[in-house]
């Protein structure tokens, strides 16, 4: 049985002023320009393109964590479908990324009320974990080692009682406008994983903090640019370089995020152009009748992805008989799937969509390994 525990306590970072190599700026210039230039491509459809894009991120961001998902599963799991787990947690994923880039961008401010609320919606169904939701952690807890031991652990976080002060020291530099933006993200969320302020679910809320960071500093206003698909293409150099900041040094995570940044800028500049293009290639396909129930299911399925039967008469302004008749169209033509294969409580789902987002995780990792 071990007798001490020595933990690593992150230094306060609130004045923090770190002047990174001249390549690793100009590295992260060049990947907000790329990140602005996708966000730009977006604007006018930033409600569809934003929760296609959230959903990227927050996929990518569980598969670092080990949590995967077939699509189709994440689909169900979108409609209210709980059978599995994982998807289940994604869902919980996407939903904590979009409450902490919409809460602290509405108000371009950081509070730790944020990160309680988006660490709340992430955990609060967890079977294990949701005791716990929306709380500074009030106990110790390690990164590797065993469920009952820090003995080998990667990291050792700080003691429960340093945890709300060092989380207040983090929110102080996450408000701050003279901090070059990629450096603040990838600072800001290495303090925090340091830090460690949950039972769990820290990284996914870190990832999801980078995505707060850019949408507070303008450098996304319609979207979020799926970065963790980067990082899960370079998950060990990841790991690594968070250990590399620990020791003091931030810049090979600075580094790995700038490129992962951009290598999801320009990958998902192809996805916006494809999505964007969607409802024109399946209205000239369809050629629907203008204020039918098909001409509107085009639209509704563009914003709104996944539907179940009451949503889809509900969008279609019809009758439950020409919903029904317009959902078959875009079936068999197919632009929609059902995935529960029941014959009641079904649930269709927009297929192309939901392939262009496996597609986009596909590319982001291609790309990052040139």
């Amino acid at each position: 049985m071990l007798a001490s525990v020595e933990a690593s306590i992150p230094p306060m970072i609130a004045d923090l002023d770190f002047l990174a190599p001249a390549a690793t700026i100009v590295a992260a210039e060049r990947a907000l320009l790329a990140v602005a230039q996708a966000d730009t491509d977006a604007e006018g459809h930033s409600a569809a393109l934003s929760r296609f894009m959230m959903r990227t991120e927050s996929v990518a961001s569980s598969k670092i964590e080990r949590i995967t998902a077939t699509a189709t599963d994440y689909a169900r799991a979108l409609a209210g479908n709980r059978s599995n787990s994982s998807a289940t947690s994604m869902v919980a994923a996407s939903t904590a990324l979009h409450a902490l880039v919409t809460g602290v961008g509405d108000r371009g401010r950081f509070a730790v009320d944020d990160l309680l609320a988006a660490h709340h919606e992430l955990m609060k169904d967890d079977p294990v974990e949701a005791s716990y939701a929306g709380r500074l952690r009030d106990m110790q807890n390690w990164i590797g080692g065993s469920d009952h031991s820090p003995r080998g652990a990667l990291h050792v976080p700080p003691a429960s009682q340093r945890v709300a002060p060092l989380m207040d020291d983090l929110i102080t530099f996450l408000n701050r406008d003279d901090v070059p933006v990629m450096v603040q993200a990838a600072i800001g969320h290495a303090q925090f994983e340091s830090i460690h302020a949950f039972t769990d679910g820290n990284g996914r809320l870190g990832r999801a903090l980078v995505s707060a960071v850019l949408r507070r500093r303008g450098a996304t206003v319609n979207a979020v640019v799926p970065l963790a698909s980067g990082l899960l293409a370079k998950r060990d150099d990841y790991f690594a370089a968070l250990g590399d900041y620990r020791r003091g040094d931030p810049t090979p995570l600075i580094d790995l995020f700038a490129r992962s940044a951009r290598a999801a800028a320009v990958c998902s500049r192809v996805s916006i152009a494809r999505i964007k293009a969607l409802p024109e290639e399946w209205a000239n396909e369809l050629r629907p009748r203008a204020g039918s129930a098909a001409a509107a299911l085009i639209s509704a399925f563009y914003d709104h992805p996944v539907m179940a039967a009451a949503e889809i008469e509900q969008r279609s302004g019809a009758s439950e008989q020409q919903a029904y008749k317009a959902i078959i169209r875009l079936e068999e033509a197919g632009f929609v799937q059902e995935i529960t294969g029941r014959k009641r409580d079904r649930v269709w789902v927009a297929a192309e969509l939901l392939a262009e987002l496996d597609d986009l995780d596909r590319r982001i990792q291609a790309e990052m390994s040139i």
